[in-house]
């Protein structure tokens, strides 16, 4: 199995290590990640200027590539650039959970939607920021799970989060607003964002806030259609 390993936090963060460590058991792994953090980048692409690519040594990998964009455009180069042909992709292990409507600011996330729009089976794996010595446990059988229910024969792109000390696996939706900001005036024309959780927990376990927040890893299968389908079946009967 050929398996290409990216992240938002840049290719130097413990994260993308500790996933590194795990993948090599399942095939060949190679590493494509930001040169610098990118978290909050989307599926942001780069179109108007030259980017730097430089190939590096990466423990765990045979071959590794620092990319001075964004993690989208490191699963671009990989399959665009290099013309490799991968099995699977996987973003993370992210510094901070992505449920609810964060996963739309999530550079994490981005990357496993540009890797499923090129057709490439992709699964995004994050943590809370003070478990990434921790997470590289709970690995073995969240790939347990994957491979027991045939997840990737159903979809070919899913969302996990593991919590703290996760006591099980729950499938998923997404959840609502988990964090939003504040504008703090740090001058005479500078803003700063700073994030407060806003998230209310009603132990509802059906969604990937809830669930991962009480200790349960989410499994969250998600899609890069946006179409609103019921809108569009409600529309259908106007005719």
């Amino acid at each position: 199995m050929k398996i290409l390993l990216t992240n938002d936090d840049g290719i130097g963060a413990k994260g993308i290590s500790v996933l590194a460590n795990w993948a090599k058991r399942l095939g060949e792994v190679t590493v494509i990640a930001p040169k610098s953090e990118q978290s909050g980048k989307s599926h942001g692409i780069n179109i108007h200027s030259e980017m730097e690519i430089k190939e590096v040594d990466f423990p765990g990998a045979e071959r590794a590539f620092a990319v001075d964009s964004t993690p989208a455009d490191c699963v671009r180069f990989a399959l665009l650039g290099l013309g490799e042909k991968f099995d699977l992709v996987l973003s993370g292990i992210n510094c901070g959970l992505n449920i609810g409507t964060d996963i739309v600011y999530s550079g994490t996330v981005g990357a496993i939607f540009e890797a499923a729009a090129e057709g490439v089976p992709a699964v995004a794996v994050s943590t809370q920021p003070d478990y990434l010595d921790g997470v590289g446990a709970h690995l073995d059988r969240v790939c347990d799970f994957f491979v027991r229910h045939g997840l990737l024969s159903h979809s070919s792109l899913y969302n996990v989060n593991i919590p703290k000390d996760a006591k099980g696996i729950l499938f998923t939706r997404q959840g609502g607003r988990y964090y939003n900001d504040t504008f703090e005036k740090t001058g005479d024309f500078s803003y700063r964002q700073r994030g407060l959780c806003v998230h209310v927990d009603k132990k509802d376990f059906a969604l990937d806030t809830d669930a991962t927040l009480n200790g349960y890893i989410s499994v969250t299968p998600i899609t890069l259609d946006r179409t609103d389908y019921n809108v569009l079946s409600e529309i259908a009967k106007l005719k």
